[in-house]
């Protein structure tokens, strides 16, 4: 779901077309193997800590289902595989290469540095983003870096905040947390999605945008970007279960209504 990012460019430069391109297709499993090849490589590094954690226990090596040999075995496939798949992408595969060293240097410390932490993350969607809008010749504007950079950026926030919540004994499950609190959290998490929101606004009423598009309605579709930041809020603040962004997804049908509705309205602006 995450390097779904790579479909955006051409699906809001109204070139949905594009999305069915070999070209990004290709990127995206780039991306697949890239991605699953760190999260190997992070769960090898954090095996300890995970089996201290009340659900990343559970994960295949921090419970001994698989053992650390195989791990360094699927890590080695993977990441082989990732980097014979550049042979056959276009110019685009600078921006995965980037985005696979930036999550090695993650994994081996940036993770542990507060807000460095958190912008790595959210420095890889971006990447993603410009990924896929290269391989199919797509400009990606300032406005779709913007905010995928401040959407991504608040998850992540929330992500912290949720790990912050479990840490309750202190044990540290995460280096990082010792940069953090709950208030901090909760201020960077807020003021990083109004931002998100007023940027999307911004975007949806710029002149280049509307020319683009053919349409002066998009800002309708903040509607729904707006209640989809006042739920997430609701999980992360009262229910404190924002730990993992696609299972938040995956199972919430408030927010899942929202995004469905969200697409549609865009898809009817851009496309009818």
């Amino acid at each position: 779901m995450k390097n779904g990012f790579v479909f955006l460019p051409a699906f809001f430069a109204a070139q949905a077309e594009l999305i069915y391109s070999t070209n990004v297709i290709f990127v995206f499993f780039s991306f697949c193997l890239a991605s699953s090849s760190i999260y190997v490589f992070n769960d090898i590094l954090d095996v300890e800590s995970d089996r201290i954690h009340p659900s990343k226990k559970q994960r295949p090596l921090a419970s001994g289902f698989y053992s650390m040999k195989f791990a360094w075995f699927l890590f080695s496939g993977l990441a082989l595989l990732f980097l014979l798949s550049l042979l056959i992408i276009s110019n685009a595969g600078i921006y995965i290469l980037m985005y696979f060293v930036l999550n090695i240097i993650y994994s081996l410390g940036l993770k542990n540095i507060a807000i460095l932490d958190v912008a790595s993350i959210s420095l890889g969607f971006v990447l993603r983003v410009l990924a896929g809008g290269f391989s199919v010749g797509v400009y990606v504007s300032h406005w779709m870096i913007i905010m995928v950079f401040l959407l991504t950026i608040s998850i992540a926030f929330a992500k912290r905040r949720d790990d912050l919540v479990i840490d309750i004994a202190k044990s540290q499950l995460r280096k990082s947390l010792s940069g953090y609190n709950i208030s901090f959290l909760d201020i960077a998490t807020t003021v990083s999605m109004t931002i998100t929101l007023v940027a999307y606004i911004l975007y949806s009423v710029s002149g280049e945008v509307i020319q683009r598009i053919g349409s002066d309605k998009l800002y309708v579709s903040s509607f729904f970007v707006f209640i989809g930041i006042m739920r997430y809020l609701q999980i992360m603040i009262i229910d404190r279960k924002s730990g993992s962004p696609i299972e938040v997804l995956w199972k919430d049908r408030f927010l899942q209504i929202v995004v469905i509705l969200w697409v549609l309205v865009i898809s009817l602006i851009i496309y009818g």
